[in-house]
């Protein structure tokens, strides 16, 4: 059985973004990008508005501000991988067009050295890596794909990419999160819902959501068993009430701890 969804925080994002579950501080992490916000909603206390994130640049990506970082997540070793797209937000904030293929897939190690392991990106979303370690997931919104890829735990490289989850018939895919069992939640902007997806790529469910544009959703709570999921209210049709809003699902599957970024500073 899982929940239904439950409006948490109606934080009226523009394009809520980033989620991610910090089990020693008991709290969630997510940001608005277009508003340069980060908010914190601790499970022993409230939601804290959000922060002005702009700070000093950890890894600096060419051809900015032409391009901008969209999603990213530590991997099982501690390096962080971050993909790329057009960047799609003025310096004020308000939302410009996407298109083109100006993104990239990169590796920023502890070190902070940079690898980039793909090129040709519309907009780079979902960086998930399987259970056992093997396999890493990432994804074009607009190609409408999913990939999956071989994940050398070793050496930190990926291989053999082939599609995971592509053509699904409900909007596009954006932000995602893998559970304990394997499977890929991935979250659908323009498609009210999140589809979870087997290890062999059918679709298990279909989770239904009360506004349009999901973008991501990170599994966290002291049992792993909260399912958190941001929206925007970006492009959102004038009946989503909630949208920008975070919201949250009981499952019954655990989710996976959060990787670290394992920074040398220097």
């Amino acid at each position: 059985m899982i929940g239904d969804p439950v409006c948490v925080a109606p934080t009226g994002d523009v394009c809520g973004e980033g989620v991610v579950w910090h089990a020693a501080h008991n709290a969630l992490y997510w940001c608005d990008i277009n508003r340069f916000l980060v908010h914190r909603l601790s499970l022993a206390d409230s939601w804290e508005p959000g922060r002005d994130l702009r700070h000093d640049a950890l890894f600096c990506l060419n051809g900015w501000p032409s391009v901008r970082l969209n999603d990213a997540r530590p991997d099982p070793r501690g390096s962080l991988w971050a993909g790329s797209m057009r960047n799609n937000v003025r310096p004020d904030g308000s939302s410009g067009g996407v298109g083109g293929q100006d993104g990239i897939l990169v590796r920023i190690d502890p070190n902070g050295r940079a690898t980039c392991f793909r090129e040709k990106i519309g907009i780079s979303n979902t960086l998930a890596w399987s259970p056992d370690c093997r396999h890493f997931y990432f994804g074009d919104t607009l190609a409408n794909v999913i990939w999956v890829y071989d994940y050398d735990a070793s050496t930190g490289a990926i291989s053999n990419e082939r599609p995971f989850l592509e053509g699904f018939g409900r909007g596009y895919p954006d932000g995602s999160a893998v559970d304990s069992e394997g499977c890929l939640w991935n979250c659908r902007f323009y498609g009210n819902c999140i589809v979870r997806v087997a290890p062999d790529g059918k679709i298990d469910r279909v989770v239904e959501m009360p506004v349009k544009n999901i973008t991501t959703c990170a599994f966290g709570g002291a049992d792993l068993q909260t399912l958190f999921v941001t929206t925007a209210s970006a492009e959102a049709p004038r009946g989503d009430r909630l949208a920008g809003s975070l919201f949250a699902i009981r499952t019954d599957v655990m989710g996976q701890p959060e990787n670290r970024f394992s920074l040398l500073w220097t």
